[in-house]
């Protein structure tokens, strides 16, 4: 009987592995935002990594979370570097390409909880005197990356961080943006 059971457990076990490897490797999460603004002034915003603790989903996650910056202030090769509590992790991010006014490209390197890259872009395309700002974060996953999706939306899991980080991004912009008003007196 024992024997039995230990069959049926390995025949389960097997079936899961092999539907778990035939998911797709490759993952792509995308959002998008209207930002009242031009497209310069959003690309700024993006593209110089000291902005991100004002609109970044994640900054809030750890206030005591230690940042570094290091290369250029802005663009191409500038470094951002973190270490947090276990919501945020250890990791760092690269700007890897940065087109004025139209993409900016970042590898994400995650050191902890976990060990992985991915990549992130944001892409700008006016709209009349508006941007549309889009975010997509994508990669490659493993065998644990590929179980635990089965059981977790990364769709939700991490979309809905994303579209309150482009709101947060709107935000900042426009607020940024907005003409002055004229002194009544």
């Amino acid at each position: 009987m024992l024997k039995r059971i230990l069959l049926i457990l390995l025949a389960v076990v097997a079936a899961f592995s092999g539907y778990v490897a035939l998911q797709p490797s490759d993952f792509r999460i995308e959002r998008s935002a209207i930002v009242v603004a031009p497209q310069a002034n959003t690309f700024a915003e993006v593209n110089d990594f000291h902005n991100w603790q004002e609109w970044s989903p994640w900054a809030k996650l750890d206030p005591n979370a230690k940042g570094t910056f290091e290369g250029p202030v802005s663009g191409e090769g500038a470094v951002f570097r973190w270490a947090g509590n276990d919501e945020v992790g250890e990791g760092s991010m690269t700007l890897t390409e940065s087109k004025p006014d139209e993409r900016v490209r970042i590898r994400v390197d995650f050191v902890k909880p976990w060990t992985g890259t991915n990549n992130s872009e944001f892409t700008f395309k006016p709209d009349g005197p508006r941007t549309l700002v889009t975010w997509a974060i994508y990669g490659e996953q493993g065998f644990l990356g590929k179980a635990i999706c089965l059981f977790m939306n990364p769709q939700k899991m991490i979309g809905e961080p994303m579209e309150k980080g482009l709101a947060n991004l709107k935000t900042r912009v426009e607020g940024k943006s907005a003409p002055a008003t004229a002194d009544p007196t």
